[in-house]
């Protein structure tokens, strides 16, 4: 299973409308707005990470009032949880 989070920059007053359509794709775990400087954060799961990049790059990037996405990769070797 891959995992990749988003943050996203979107138009002032879209983030409900936005974090609605997000929580309609089924890759999509947890989507949450954020206070600072990005709108919106998103987690992602996949069997592939090219099916992540697909839904990124065809999907989330083209909604509608979404200005700009800065994707995340964990580092799994630094452990965590």
């Amino acid at each position: 299973m891959e995992t990749l989070y988003i943050l996203i920059n979107c138009d002032l007053g879209s983030e409900v409308d936005i974090i609605n359509e997000l929580a309609k794709i089924s890759e999509v775990k947890e989507v949450r707005g954020t206070y600072g400087i990005y709108d919106i954060f998103v987690k992602l799961q996949a069997d592939s990470g090219s099916t992540l990049e697909a839904l990124i790059t065809h999907k989330i990037r083209r909604l509608p009032k979404v200005r700009s996405t800065v994707t995340l990769t964990p580092i799994l070797s630094q452990g965590g949880r």
